[in-house]
C-alpha cells in the first residue's frame, strides 16, 4: 500500500502577514472589535445642495415681505410681530414641503423612500434657521433692549444679508470667473432690494 502523505502548508513569507481571519483583539474597552469601519454620512449632492438654498431663498423672501408688512403697518407687540413672523415661515415651509412630495410623485411614480423623505423634512427644517436671528432681535426687544423698529429694522438688514450669503453659496462651487460671480450676487441684492421696493408701494 502507498503512503500518501498529505503536503505540510507553506511557510508564509518573511515579513508577510498571516491571515488568520477577521481581527478579534479587544478593543480598549474590553469589548471586541468591530471588522466594519465607522461609516460616514455621505455628503450631500448638488442636486439636494440646490433644494436647500431653494427653500432658504422662499423662507427669506418670505420672511422680508412679513417684516416688512409689520415695520409699515405696525399694530400689537412684540409678541405678536414675533407670532406673526412664526406662523407665515412655517405655513410657507409646510407649502413647499408639500409641492416637494407632489413634485416627487409625480416625477418618480412613487412615494419618496426613507432616506428621501429624511431628506426632504431635513430641508425645510433646516431652512427655518433663517429666522433664527430676527426671532433673536425680537426677542431682545421684548427684555426692553430696544424697540420693536430697531427689531424689524435690523431684521431687514440681516434677510437681505441672508440673501448674498446664499447666492454666495449658489456659486462658489460653479467655474465662472469672479467678476460674474460677484454678478449674480449683486443683482440676488437688487432683487431683494425690489421686493422691498414693492411691498413698500403695496402698503
Amino acid at each position: 500500500m502507498t503512503d500518501v502523505t498529505p503536503p505540510m502548508p507553506a511557510d508564509p513569507a518573511p515579513g508577510a502577514r498571516a491571515d488568520h481571519g477577521p481581527d478579534r483583539t479587544p478593543g480598549p474597552d474590553g469589548s471586541p472589535r468591530s471588522d466594519s469601519s465607522p461609516t460616514r454620512t455621505p455628503e450631500p449632492n448638488a442636486e439636494q445642495r440646490a433644494e436647500s438654498l431653494k427653500e432658504r431663498i422662499y423662507v427669506t423672501f418670505t420672511a422680508l415681505a412679513i417684516v416688512l408688512t409689520l415695520q409699515t403697518h405696525p399694530h400689537g407687540g412684540v409678541g405678536e410681530a414675533a407670532l406673526t413672523l412664526l406662523i407665515g415661515v412655517v405655513g410657507t415651509l409646510l407649502a413647499v414641503f408639500l409641492a416637494d412630495f407632489l413634485s416627487h410623485l409625480t416625477v418618480h411614480a412613487h412615494v419618496p423612500t426613507g432616506p428621501e423623505f429624511r431628506h426632504m423634512v431635513a430641508v425645510s427644517l433646516g431652512a427655518i434657521a433663517v429666522i433664527v436671528v430676527p426671532m433673536a432681535l425680537l426677542g431682545l426687544a421684548a427684555l426692553g433692549l430696544w424697540g420693536l423698529p430697531v427689531a424689524l429694522g435690523g431684521s431687514i438688514g440681516i434677510l437681505l444679508a441672508t440673501l448674498v450669503v446664499v447666492g454666495y453659496l449658489a456659486v462658489r462651487r460653479i467655474r465662472l470667473p469672479a467678476w460674474q460671480k460677484l454678478l449674480i450676487m449683486l443683482g440676488e441684492l437688487v432683487v431683494g432690494a425690489a421686493v422691498i421696493a414693492l411691498e413698500l408701494l403695496a402698503h
